[in-house]
Parts: C-alpha cells; structure tokens; sequence
C-alpha cells in the first residue's frame, strides 16, 4: 500500500525468526452469553449492573465468534499467521466452577470445533484459560481471595485438557494478573468491582499458585508449551523529583516484579514498605516457579507517575509528556523505545532465569466509525504496529530471547468497561450485524508475514 511504513532489511531480517500471532478473549468477542449451559461469570455481572460499561453494552452478541468462529479462522489464514491466542470461557465448560459439577459437553463441544477449524487452515491454536471469566459462585464464596479457587481452577483445566489436549500443546494459564488483582480488587474499576486496595494482594498469590497448578495438568496431558501471559508496563517517574522517583519505584514494584519476580525467581519482592504479607504455605514458591517454556509478555504503554503525599496510594498516574497518545487518552501514551527498554531491563533483571519471550498482546485502540463496508484506512494503527515491531527488534539485536509477536486483537470486541467504545481489531466489526471488514492494519500485517517468510 502507498505510504505503508516499511522495515529496513536488517530489522526485517531480525524479525524473520519470530512466530507471528494474533488474539482475542472468550467473553469479548463470543455473545451468546445464555447458550448451551454457560454459567454466569463476574464478568456477566459488572456489566449487568448499570453503569458500571461506559455505554452500557453487554458483549452480547457483539463479533459474536460463537456462531462465526469458522469466518475467524479463515481470516486467520488469509492473514497468514502461525498461531492464534484465543481464551476459554472457564463458565462455558464448569457452569458454576464449584467442585463436584459435572463438564458442560456443549461447551467442551464449542472449544473442540475452534480447535478443529484452526488446524484445518494450518493455525496453531494457543489456548488462554483464564482471561477474567470467573464464575460467579466463586466469586461469592471468596473468589481469587479464596485458595479454594486455586482447587476449582485446577478442576477445570484438568476437564479442558482431557478434551483438548490430544491436539492443543501450546497453552496460556493466567491472563494479566496484575489487571485482576489491581483493577479489578484493588481499585474497582474491574470486575469483581472491589476495592480493597492492598488487601487485594492474596490475590497475586492465589493466581500465581493457579498458573503453577495448571502447568503441572498441562504438562501430564502432553503440553510442549505452558506459559503465562503477564501484562507489564515501564513505569517512569513525571520529574526528577525524588517524590516522583520513589513513586516509580513503587508502581514498578507493584506492577511489574511482583509478578515476575515470584514466576522467575521464585520469591517476591520485599513488601514490607506496602505492610503486606503473601499467604504463602510450604511448596507455594516452588509450584508458581515452575520453570516456564516462554514468558508471555503482554505490553501496550509507558505508565508516568507523579508522587503525592496524601490519599491511599502513594502515587498518581499523570500523562507522558510530549508522547502521542491512543483513543484512550492521555494516560495510554505512544513510547515504543520503552518497549524495547523494558525487554532489555527483563533480560538484564533476569538473566538466565528469564526463558525466550512471547509477546502475548501488543496492539492500539483509535477512534473508528461503528458501521464500515469499505477497508477503514487506520494508518495510526499501523504506525503503532511497525513502531513496536522495530523496538522488538532493537531488543532482539541487543540480545533478548524474543520467540513471537502477537497483535492484540484480530477482531473489533467488547473492551471491558469502555465498551464497544475502543476498536482494537485489525478487522473491524458492525456489532449490530457481526459484519467483519479487514482494516488496511490486515492487509500490512499479512504483507509483513509474507516478507518475513520470503
């Protein structure tokens, strides 16, 4: 395409050994949200209760991918890609995630025919089995602050394997834990809605334990690939102040090592500036640093803070001075050199420790009108691809393992409280009609795939 940025032979060269991916999420793109035994999840709840979604949409029936799921997989292969990240609905195949009730056959069915579309048009399925969906009844009876819920997890993703694992060998446990545990407990802009603030931090545990768990499932049903998908951001200081350095350095310890740290290394940051303590019984730390076989990495932006001296966080995000920003705003700025930053820190943080990286989710929401017949001309979306996808190559020449690259998202969906209000996808979607339109950002990653290949 005219103007379509273009990589210089040697970054193209670089990315040439990468995997490359795209994604979604079972609650934001399926509908179908009282078919075939589904059970509900806190998620059916948030978005039930008014005003909790900006324009109080339902994700139903939305891209409707329950229906359509075979239409995704031959836009996966006109893409071109080698894998495609998708997630199952943990309320779909335990309807109320509680011990003791029986595998929902119709759910287990759904999951077999995406399976099966996908490896007849020659894309690896990757599998995510937690992305936010928990069921209800869980939530009531603690939800992630129950170490029950750890059992109950473990429950379900024995009864997916069982069904899948004959084909799918490539798996994600956890989606953006962090997310759960700060967004949706801490500060109630999430589902469950609470807001707990550091009282929400059994929860890291909780999820952490429930990765490690599932690796273990996993792995005795043939699994080559396990892996968590960790959302992280680089987290920068507003000023020199050293208010603001400290701030920084409390947001990337929250944020950033509190999950790595316990994955990689097998112990937590040092918590006690927080006056918080893990629940953390004997075998925990060995279970949730099972060694990885990739590190799933999910990145979107920077995140700038500034220090405050009163209020519950020591802290307050402020916009990135002088950086383009997303359709969310100024608090998701435009940086890919952090990108490239952050990859080199992980390395250098981790070592050894640290296996190849996937990155899990990468990808940018701008304004876009809801109804499209033509290609849109999302030339911003573009430009935000091609700018990370160099930052990833930088980091690769500087000597990170980077394995994949996976856009979030293949499909217009459901973004969570904002609604039907953000556009993610390389393809967009009438959410009236389900119609799908490839965006101009389809057809320069599908040239970029085959220039990779050439």
């Amino acid at each position: 395409m005219a103007g379509t940025p273009e990589f210089a032979p040697r970054a193209l060269q670089t990315l040439s050994g990468l995997r490359f991916s795209t994604a979604t999420s079972a609650f934001q793109i399926e509908g179908a949200r009282t078919l075939d035994g589904r059970g509900r999840s806190i998620w059916d709840e948030f978005v039930d209760e008014p005003g909790n979604v900006i324009d109080s949409s339902t994700a139903d029936p939305g891209p409707d991918s329950y229906h359509r799921s075979a239409e995704d997989a031959a836009l996966l292969a006109g893409l071109g890609v080698d894998r495609y990240r998708f997630s199952i609905s943990w309320v779909r195949i335990i309807a109320d995630g509680m011990a003791g009730t029986k595998p929902n056959t119709a759910g287990l069915d759904y999951y077999d025919r995406v399976v099966d579309e996908l490896l007849g048009v020659g894309v690896t399925p990757e599998p995510t089995l937690y992305h936010w969906d928990l069921p209800t009844a869980l939530e009531a009876a603690g939800g992630w602050l129950n170490r029950d819920t750890v059992h109950r997890f473990g429950d379900y993703v024995d009864a997916v394997a069982d069904r899948l694992g004959d084909r799918v060998r490539h798996w994600y446990t956890i989606n953006e834990p962090a997310s759960t545990s700060l967004q949706g407990y801490a500060l109630g802009e999430l589902a469950p809605g609470h807001t707990m603030l550091f009282d929400a931090l059994p929860t890291v545990h909780h999820q952490l334990l429930a990765h490690g768990t599932a690796t273990t499932i996993l792995r005795e049903h043939g699994a080559e690939q396990v892996a968590p998908a960790i959302n992280h951001s680089l987290i920068l200081p507003e000023t020199d102040a050293e208010a603001d350095h400290e701030a920084a350095a409390t947001l990337d310890l929250i944020y950033n090592r509190l999950f790595a740290d316990p994955l990689l290394l097998g112990e937590y940051p040092d918590l006690e500036a927080l006056g918080a303590q893990m629940p953390i019984r004997d075998g925990d730390m060995e279970l949730i640093s099972t060694p990885c076989d990739v590190y799933g990495f999910n990145y979107y932006n920077p995140t700038t803070v500034r220090g405050v001296g009163e209020g519950p966080l020591p802290f307050e995000m402020v916009p990135t001075p002088g950086a383009a920003t997303t359709g969310f705003g100024p608090l998701w700025p435009i940086r890919p050199d952090t990108l490239r930053d952050f990859l080199i820190d992980m390395r250098t943080r981790y070592g050894s420790k640290l296996p190849p990286i996937v990155i899990s989710e990468n990808g940018a929401s701008f304004p876009e009108p809801e109804v499209g017949t033509e290609p849109i001309r999302d030339d911003e979306r573009i430009a935000y691809l091609h700018e990370h996808l160099e930052a990833v190559a930088e980091a690769i020449v500087a000597g990170v393992a980077i394995v994949g690259y996976t856009v979030w998202s293949l499909l217009d969906n459901f973004e969570w409280a904002d609604g039907y209000t953000q556009r993610f996808g390389l393809v967009h979607v009438d959410m009236n009609t389900g119609h799908r339109t490839p965006k101009s950002s389809y057809q320069w990653y599908r040239d970029l795939i085959a220039s990779v290949r050439a």
